[in-house]
């Protein structure tokens, strides 16, 4: 089976990249997707991992804003290279964003310690959220969502501006196959007012298959997807059992997405690759 959506200690997942790749393979996937929040710093620990046992696809999950709302963008197979700098600005943008939070909170009377953030990590709300339940504000990281964290919330600090649009154009520029992440849990827009946009911008796919998204929201996406020459992509959106099982009903594996959407994956990353390659050739002949 395949997952191609899945998180880590590395942004705000509660199992490490070595636990992800054991808790896997014990329950049958055959292809795992690490996709952390605006950071590559689970790969070489998965893949070390691994080994032989499990296929590993390279990802991450891209934080962006689209009608003032924030909008996913999952990326995989990028170039590691290319991708690694222009990322380091988005890191820096969440180690700004909870520092911010965590003053907001303290200002309201809910002073926080905040958990190590070094390197490559990405902090999210969930890190503030159960920085909050450790201080004794909350009994709950929900609670903690509800009464400081959610959008619009007392403590709450929109990401720093980083379009839709952009994201998927810096993925492509990075030879990552950019998809729409649960599509039916944005809400700036439905579905079929913001699609035309994304595509229009380089998108290529949809995660169909969500643990959030409803037969008939799945059914719709699958259409979409038939419509607009997009490809399928799913998973269970997993950041451990501490979160995911409890929060959809879905654990690891629980979706049992099947492994054949990964060759037409693969197959456009590829194309992507070759495209760049002949581009930086192009640009190479007729540059002075």
């Amino acid at each position: 089976m395949l997952e191609l959506h899945c998180h880590t200690t590395c942004s705000d997942g509660t199992l490490s990249p070595e636990a992800l790749v054991e808790a896997a393979i014990a329950v049958g996937v055959k292809a795992l997707a690490i996709t952390d929040h605006d950071t590559l710093a689970g790969w070489d620990t998965a893949l070390a991992t691994a080994g032989d046992r499990l296929e590993i696809v390279p990802g991450l999950e891209l934080s962006t804003v689209y009608n003032g709302r924030s909008l996913h963008i999952l990326g995989f197979y990028p170039n590691r290279d290319q991708l690694a700098v222009p990322l380091q600005e988005r890191i820096a943008g969440r180690h700004r964003r909870a520092q911010a939070m965590a003053a907001n909170l303290a200002a309201l009377g809910y002073p926080i310690q905040l958990p190590e953030m070094s390197g490559e990590m990405a902090p999210g709300r969930p890190h503030i959220a159960a920085a909050l339940v450790a201080a004794g504000h909350a009994k709950t990281s929900q609670e903690a969502f509800e009464r400081w964290l959610g959008d619009g919330g007392p403590a709450y600090v929109p990401y720093d501006k980083f379009s839709a649009q952009e994201g998927i154009q810096l993925l492509r520029a990075c030879g990552a196959v950019p998809v729409w992440a649960h599509p039916y849990l944005f809400r700036g827009g439905t579905v079929d007012q913001v699609l035309p946009d994304l595509i229009a911008a380089g998108l290529m796919g949809l995660e169909v298959y969500h643990p959030n998204h409803s037969p008939s929201d799945v059914r719709h996406l699958e259409e979409l997807c038939r419509r607009n020459g997009l490809l399928k992509t799913g998973g269970s959106d997993y950041h451990g059992p501490s979160r995911s099982d409890a929060k959809a009903g879905v654990g690891l594996n629980g979706l049992k997405v099947p492994l054949d959407l990964l060759a037409p994956l693969k197959q456009a990353a590829q194309e992507l690759h070759v495209a760049h390659r002949m581009g930086i050739a192009q640009r190479q002949r007729v540059s002075p």
